[in-house]
């Protein structure tokens, strides 16, 4: 027990003062880590670790010591689980084990059990080994599903910071820029559910497939994405319109999983080079080689963060050639697809 009669006033005075600031500083650590809870209590979050099971029916989703997409899914949505229970949330899991599941039941996993938000979770494969960027997908046009334009947003910018942590190129674009028919059957299936489809990295980069192993990498990646989701419930736009299908830009044919892996595939970027330096001249053979580059980039790689810009030149290319009705419908295409 401590003898405060032989303490002068000061000492007194400062040994109250520690006290009392001990006191506030536990008082407000207690308020924090409560107002963090409840920015997530009893909100429904839907994870959705992207695959599984396919390892004996593919051979092109996988890096090139064999890490395979399905498992970097999984570890990534467990330790997101995790987190996001402790913030107070109720998780549902669409499978947490490595078994295939049907991808219209993920969707109604998620559309019967009310969730409050939707993630699915992925990892890329491109021809280019030397590519490692996110690249995230919202449902439908741009101008209807806001909210999921803005969460593609925010979680790119916390990839950056706790994945990447730094300013590599990131991607915010429609399913539909590689799934040009209907967009991706989870967000489709979902779709009113604030959500994305989130391919965080690419386990084609050697470099990235080695960080993919590791549960550090794995963490900060689920962290991202639970910051994002606590920000998006905050203050962000939730607005989801109804699709109309009259506002699509007609389809456009891209390279599909293990094509996306050929030699042609490898070239996107040079392509999208190549086009530029012929774009700038004024003959209409090198325009048209301009517009062919662009059209075999963006069929390459519809998702890239040069793609966006490959649809804008053949729009522009298409308007000196007099076809103005097809350069509307491709800058709507970038408008809906591409948001900036």
């Amino acid at each position: 027990m401590l003898n405060l009669n032989n303490w002068n006033t000061v000492q007194l005075k400062s040994f109250l003062l520690i006290i009392l600031i001990g006191c506030i500083t536990q008082s407000t650590l207690a308020q924090e880590n409560s107002t963090k809870r409840a920015d997530l209590n009893g909100k429904i979050i839907s994870i959705d670790p992207g695959h599984g099971g396919s390892a004996a029916t593919d051979s092109y989703r996988q890096g090139p010591t064999g890490e395979r997409e399905e498992w970097i899914d999984l570890r990534v949505g467990l330790l997101l689980k995790e987190i996001l229970e402790q913030k107070g949330a109720k998780v549902l899991m669409t499978r947490s084990s490595d078994i295939p599941v049907p991808l219209a039941e993920r969707s109604k996993m998620t559309v019967e059990n009310k969730a409050d938000f939707f993630i699915s979770i992925h990892h890329n494969a491109t021809a280019d080994p030397s590519v490692n960027f996110p690249i995230i997908y919202y449902h439908g046009l741009a101008s209807e599903n806001q909210a999921g334009v803005s969460f593609g947003k925010i979680l790119a910018k916390n990839l950056q910071k706790y994945m990447y942590k730094t300013k590599t190129p990131v991607s915010v674009v429609s399913d539909f820029t590689i799934f040009s028919g209907a967009g991706s059957s989870v967000l489709r299936g979902t779709y009113g559910i604030p959500g994305v489809l989130a391919e965080a990295s690419l386990f084609t980069n050697p470099e990235e497939e080695s960080r993919l192993k590791t549960r550090e990498h794995n963490y900060n990646e689920a962290l991202a994405i639970s910051k994002s989701i606590e920000k998006f419930f905050k203050k962000e736009n939730q607005i989801i319109s109804q699709k109309t299908p009259s506002k699509f830009p007609p389809q456009f044919a891209t390279l599909q999983e293990a094509d996306r892996m050929s030699a042609i595939a490898k070239r996107w970027y040079q392509d999208y080079l190549d086009g530029k330096v012929l774009m700038k001249k004024n003959d209409a053979a090198s325009q048209q080689k301009a517009y062919e580059l662009f059209t075999q980039s963006a069929r390459s790689f519809p998702d890239s963060y040069v793609a966006a810009q490959c649809h804008k030149f053949r729009a522009v290319i298409l308007r000196k050639q007099g076809k103005s009705d097809e350069a509307d419908k491709e800058e709507i295409r970038v408008r809906e697809f591409y948001p900036k």
